[in-house]
């Protein structure tokens, strides 16, 4: 089972403090450190801890940055090849400020993830020749996300966007995107909404499968997950967990769905899966560091089922 990421990579650069800050407000924080982030090389780490085979193809600066993102690809067995240097921009980087309720505000510098363009696909199309599901987000160019995903779904792979960061779509043609997978936010500034817009979930994924995708798959972080359809929503319930930190769940689940649905599991039980994945995640910080490993997940959910058996 083989995954291909088309994906960004943006050093995180971390603090802690009591709450978020306000607008023009200064806070003491503590706690700083540096990690690993970027919405694709998150999704890549998980996949291949889940036991797939993961390309990735994207955009790094020739940096210590960027060459640390290279080790931490090699040594989570993910294949490099697809991966360009650049000496035109800098590694993205991700300030993130963290509270001790696990809550969360991030800004992105995309950096080298600005020049991954078309090009970077057709120099890779073996990548996603050799997939059976390609995985894109929105940390990159809207355009080569979509191109990429294009190519995939003419190659007949399976096809997942999680467009996030979020960004109105319902100009675009989504056609060859078999999922889509924004949280219920995201799902609302993809139909050119507010985020606090009073519509409810049906009516905005109906909205969005205007764009021709194939179904909608809406997380709702602790109320679960919706899957939609034109003609039907299936609601998963989320697994109950004591939330540490819930940065990097996103990813955790969508790297985990297009594994479940890359192994031929149904999409009820690889939304369930992807649940289980995303749940276990949040009760350890930072995202590479609480990415679980197959074995870890196999027991997880183990246990959950022998609980809710009794």
């Amino acid at each position: 089972m083989k995954i291909c990421i088309i994906g960004s990579y943006a050093k995180a650069l971390v603090m802690t403090t009591d709450r978020i800050p306000l607008v023009g407000e200064t806070l003491l924080g503590d706690h700083y450190r540096e990690t690993f982030g970027g919405k694709g090389s998150d999704m890549a780490v998980q996949a291949a801890r889940l036991g797939a085979e993961v390309s990735f193809i994207g955009v790094v600066g020739n940096d210590s940055f960027g060459l640390e993102f290279l080790d931490l690809m090699e040594s989570e067995g993910v294949t490099l090849e697809g991966i360009r240097k650049t000496t035109e921009k800098p590694t993205g980087v991700g300030f993130i400020i963290k509270d001790t309720n696990a809550r969360n505000v991030i800004v992105v510098d995309m950096g080298a993830n600005q020049l991954f363009s078309k090009r970077d696909i057709e120099r890779h199309l073996k990548l996603i020749e050799e997939a059976d599901v390609v995985l894109a987000q929105l940390e990159i160019p809207t355009e080569t996300a979509l191109y990429a995903l294009k190519k995939a779904k003419e190659l007949g792979k399976t096809t997942i966007l999680n467009p996030a960061p979020a960004i109105n779509l319902l100009s675009y043609d989504l056609s060859f995107v078999d999922f889509i997978t924004p949280n219920e936010t995201e799902a609302r500034v993809t139909i050119g909404e507010l985020p606090e817009v009073e519509l409810s979930h049906r009516e905005v994924a109906l909205q969005l499968l205007q764009t021709g995708c194939g179904t909608v798959i809406m997380t709702l972080g602790g109320a679960g997950v919706e899957i939609h359809t034109s003609t039907k929503c299936t609601a998963i319930n989320a697994c109950p967990i004591e939330v540490v930190d819930s940065n990097g769940a996103g990813d955790s689940f969508n790297a985990s769905l297009a594994v479940a649905l890359g192994e031929g599991q149904e999409l009820r039980d690889a939304v369930q899966f992807a649940n289980a994945v995303a749940a276990l995640c949040c009760t350890k910080w930072e995202t590479v560091p609480s990415y679980h490993t197959r074995p870890e997940v196999e027991e997880f959910i183990s246990k959950r089922r022998v609980h809710d058996e009794t």
